[in-house]
């Protein structure tokens, strides 16, 4: 199985835990959103998306863009399966974690199938960012592997 960790980031926190996935986990690569057109998505890959929040709950710089083109272009992602993980923090309660909820909705809305749950990481706790997105890339890996 190929993965394709995506990331989306503000400050280098998401790129950071996507790179450390791509280095835990076989097969598997890093791609910065910003660097990323729909048209070259291989929707016969896996993909676990990493995105942080930035200001009041919105897409972080490097992601923006890649929806911008997804809302332009309306590209039919209905092969397309995908787990995401957001980062935020809990002390701004009304926008935590809402860059990866939004990209997800933007995802979901041209047809792309949401598998395993979505993880957090909250910057606020004391969890390590690093051994949590690892813990949720490796059971939702293993949990895709299973149901294939």
């Amino acid at each position: 199985m190929s993965i394709t960790i995506l990331y989306g980031t503000e400050s280098g926190n998401a790129e950071m835990a996507a790179d450390e996935c791509a280095e835990t986990l076989p097969d598997a690569v890093a791609v910065d959103l910003m660097d990323l057109e729909p048209a070259d998505l291989d929707l016969g890959d896996t993909f676990l998306i990493v995105c942080s929040t930035y200001g009041d709950g919105e897409l972080p710089a490097s992601a923006q863009p890649f929806v911008d083109r997804l809302v332009d272009q309306k590209p039919d992602l209905s092969e397309m399966r995908y787990a995401i993980f957001g980062l935020g923090d809990s002390g701004y309660a009304e926008s935590y974690g809402l860059g990866g909820t939004r990209l997800a909705e933007q995802l979901d809305a041209l047809g792309a199938q949401r598998f395993g749950d979505f993880g957090r990481h909250d910057a606020a706790g004391s969890d390590d960012l690093v051994e949590t997105v690892l813990a949720w890339a490796e059971s939702t890996v293993a949990a895709a592997t299973s149901a294939a």
